[in-house]
């Protein structure tokens, strides 16, 4: 009987062991994981060869230039795991933008030039949602007339004019969180769209793996037919992904419209397809079902990382438009591989 216990305990230990290499594994070849390390080694090497590469203005200028396209990222995340997608994002946050910027200098409260986009974004969203859930139309032929009209209109009624003079107030993408210290840590001025950015990526990436809805979100990706079984209502969850989607779109237009001391009344070029890249090349499937939003957070970053690293080494910025269709075949053609293994 003496030696009874350690033999039992043994396979206990053996088998908490095995748990803890499976979950590393798990997480070592994990999109995120893969993503981390990618931007971790760029900086590395890119500021070996530039050390200005690595100075604080430009770092900072990598991480907050981009913030308002990882924003935007978040919703496109779970717009395409629930097997949809919006191509109408980039033109919606000149719209958007156009609209804060036009608030701020017509004498209304500054808090309504950064509210009112943002709740138009959740009511475009609807309307979207509403069309695609309730009148099955694809969400790609959808936005895709959405894109038409916001992009035409926009010209329309602006003439791609600027907007100037905005009240100094105004500009959120500009301000900094204090300085703090924190046990005997100074903490420096952090970029509000930083803060932002990590912050709203964070709470997604919560609520989607913990809540019930977050859960439907990819039920409804993965398997549409098997999610209905299971009581999950397919119209509902469409509705909720395009709505929130809108939302962060509302967020990242007031981003990008308060970033610099003006603002041009037009869509910006190839917005969309940042957007959508990012969320691709952070892991999210096109076929739907699987993604996070703390990838395409990072995907964000990684390319923002590339485009100045590029400038950095003297290399010509047309070739960035090569590396990201690069990064996109490949993070596709590892999405089928993984699923034609898994369905092996």
């Amino acid at each position: 009987m003496t030696t009874a216990a350690p033999t039992l305990g043994q396979p206990t230990r053996l088998s908490r062991s095995r748990g803890l290499a499976s979950r590393f594994l798990v997480f070592a070849t994990s999109q995120e994981f893969v993503l981390l390390l990618v931007v971790v080694l760029l900086f590395a090497v890119v500021g070996n060869t530039n050390p200005r590469y690595l100075a604080e203005r430009n770092v900072l200028n990598i991480f907050n230039g981009n913030a308002y396209i990882a924003v935007a990222a978040v919703g496109m995340t779970m717009v395409i795991i629930s097997r949809n997608i919006d191509i109408s994002v980039g033109s919606l946050i000149g719209v958007l933008g156009t609209v804060s910027g036009s608030l701020a200098i017509n004498g209304y409260p500054i808090w309504s030039s950064w509210l009112v986009p943002i709740l138009l974004g959740g009511v475009v969203g609807a309307v979207i949602g509403f069309m695609v859930a309730y009148l099955r139309i694809p969400s790609i032929v959808v936005t895709l007339g959405l894109l038409s009209i916001l992009k035409g209109g926009l010209i329309t009624v602006t003439n791609g004019a600027w907007i100037t003079d905005m009240p100094d107030t105004y500009f959120l993408a500009q301000m900094r969180t204090p300085e703090i210290s924190l046990l005997g840590i100074n903490i420096p001025a952090i970029p509000s769209p930083i803060v932002i950015m990590i912050v709203l990526t964070l709470l997604a990436a919560l609520w989607m793996r913990y809540s019930p809805t977050g859960r439907a979100i990819y039920a409804v990706g993965g398997n549409a037919e098997a999610a209905r079984l299971s009581g999950i209502s397919e119209k509902r969850i469409i509705m909720t992904v395009f709505i929130i989607n809108g939302l962060c779109v509302g967020i990242a237009a007031v981003l990008w419209a308060t970033q610099l001391s003006i603002i041009q009344s037009t869509v910006p070029a190839g917005l969309e397809l940042q957007v959508i890249t990012s969320a691709v090349v952070g892991g999210v499937s096109i076929m739907g079902g699987v993604g996070t939003t703390i990838g395409a957070m990072l995907a964000a970053i990684l390319l923002s990382a590339i485009n100045s690293a590029l400038v950095f080494i003297n290399v010509s910025p047309y070739w960035f438009r090569a590396v990201v269709g690069v990064l996109i075949l490949i993070t596709v053609l590892t999405d089928l591989l993984r699923r034609r293994r898994t369905q092996a």
